[in-house]
């Protein structure tokens, strides 16, 4: 029988170990701030060896101004798993049972191997005792286009991650063929369906191979805080797709090529391909709507919030607050394509390269910062492709910040070899649309100003310069439309 471990019988207990661990992980949004937790549900899966005691909490951080929640996964075990930094939480003692290792789950193999036998719907979850009477209503929803039953053999813990946790698991086949899946673990809860589960299922339904194959995802139940009180939400908790192994990400790719100084004018190309391809492929499957002026005019006015955000941060740039404001009022009088899902997140981090495969897009959740209902909007697919122009430019930065040779050249072939790939796929050409790209690649430009002036100063020159760049061609004369702009559209 599975060892759960109940808040009654330990110390210091569940929360107060969980609490006093978890302001450090890198998942946890408000940094050097000490959790205040309180739990809203609780579930749990049951070890076939009934060893290892397996129990989900989703628990409400009411530390700051809102509460925010969190899934927090986690064994218990009697003898420790391994090193002392192998996802160890802490130990209490059972009064009972005596002294207890607790784990952050995706490190213990055994959690992994259930998660997945759990999306696969091969097991079954269930609520755990003392547990918030609403009950997590935890089912796995196995992707019919998969088609296979994996089962685990051993799991491992991608490092790195900022927002969830990624486990990846060398997976065998009934045949005892093996395949290597990866099991994503969302750690910060919102009501409503991750767009990282929507947009690749969508895809992979639609038979693209630009994203991995999904296997299948777990949903489930809790209370949410709000202004008036819990109220009863759902969404994702967990999803598992194939992991393509012997890759790489297109950001090593790209800067490894400009290092060496090689030209990449032909994978950038097929780069845009690809991201037509995704684009095109999303709007047929989801839909899409026109823009209407107010949302158009919405989307100006949060690109001049980013902007005031950004003077604060680096007043230098008032000097190009004129310029900017000319090409967001030629954007805001632009014709605006209509509006679909997107990425909404995309740079060269964002994409791998398969040998077999060509470039293999993934992480369609948006930026982690922003809600889930906005990243779950329709928006507009230019966001993508400014994202991606923005990734070659910091490629450029890169290089000429370590070796101090200017990268422009390169730059300027890969982002053009870019555009012209998503033009051939796509029929329409995004440098067509003038001041309305370039809008939105000031916008990820004083996204970076923002960030790198908190978080990285000394690489702060790059966002600043591509500033310089994108405004450079625009007129003093406020009536002068940016859309003759000539140049470089970077």
């Amino acid at each position: 029988m599975a060892d759960i471990i109940s808040t009654a019988t330990i110390r210091p207990t569940k929360l107060e170990l969980v609490q006093a661990w978890m302001g450090d992980q890198r998942w946890y949004a408000a940094k050097g701030q000490q959790p205040r937790l309180r739990l809203l549900v609780a579930w749990r899966l049951d070890d076939p060896e009934g060893e290892v005691g397996i129990e989900t909490l989703v628990v409400a951080d009411e530390a700051g101004q809102e509460p925010v929640v969190y899934q927090v996964p986690l064994t218990y075990r009697g003898e420790p798993l391994g090193s002392a930094d192998h996802g160890l939480v802490g130990t209490t003692e059972h009064s009972a049972l005596g002294r207890r290792w607790v784990y952050d789950a995706p490190h213990d193999p055994v959690y992994a191997a259930q998660l997945l036998e759990l999306v696969q719907g091969r097991v079954r979850a269930q609520s755990s005792e003392r547990s918030n009477a609403l009950e997590a209503g935890v089912v796995g929803v196995p992707r019919t286009t998969w088609g296979r039953v994996v089962h685990a053999r051993t799991s491992r813990v991608l490092a790195g991650e900022q927002s969830n946790t990624s486990v990846v698991v060398d997976g065998e086949l009934p045949d005892g063929a093996r395949t290597p899946v990866i099991v994503k673990v969302f750690r910060m809860l919102s009501p409503g369906d991750n767009p990282d589960v929507v947009l690749q299922g969508a895809l992979g339904d639609a038979g693209c191979r630009r994203v991995a194959a999904l296997v299948g995802a777990v949903t489930g139940r809790w209370p949410h805080p709000g202004s008036e009180g819990d109220a009863p939400a759902s969404g994702h908790l967990a999803f598992a797709q194939e992991f393509l192994p012997g890759v790489e990400d297109a950001w090593r790719v790209a800067l490894g090529a400009a290092q060496a100084g090689a030209d990449f004018a032909g994978p950038a190309r097929a780069l845009g391909e690809a991201t037509a391809e995704v684009h095109g492929t999303l709007a047929e499957v989801l839909g899409t709507q026109p823009t209407t002026r107010e949302q158009a005019a919405a989307i100006v006015a949060e690109m001049r919030s980013r902007f005031e955000a950004a003077v604060v941060e680096a007043p230098d740039l008032e000097e190009v607050r004129r310029p900017f404001e000319t090409v967001l009022r030629a954007a805001r009088d632009a014709d605006w394509p209509p509006l679909q899902r997107i990425h909404g997140d995309y740079h060269l981090g964002q994409v791998l390269h398969s040998p077999e495969r060509g470039w293999v897009l993934l992480d369609f959740e948006g930026e982690p910062l922003r809600p889930l209902s906005e990243r779950s909007r329709p928006d507009q697919w230019i966001r993508d492709v400014a994202g991606m122009l923005r990734s070659f430019d910091y490629v450029g930065g890169t290089c000429e910040q370590q070796g101090g040779t200017s990268a422009r050249d390169w730059v300027t072939s890969a982002q053009q070899a870019f555009l012209a790939g998503y033009a051939a796929r796509a029929g329409s050409d995004p440098r067509d649309l003038g001041a309305l790209l370039a809008a939105f690649e000031l916008d990820k430009a004083m996204y970076e100003v923002f960030y790198e002036a908190r978080n990285r100063p000394g690489w702060l020159t790059i966002p600043l310069g591509a500033v310089r760049r994108l405004t450079a061609y625009v007129a003093p004369e406020p009536q002068q439309n940016p859309t003759t702009m000539q140049g470089d559209p970077s």
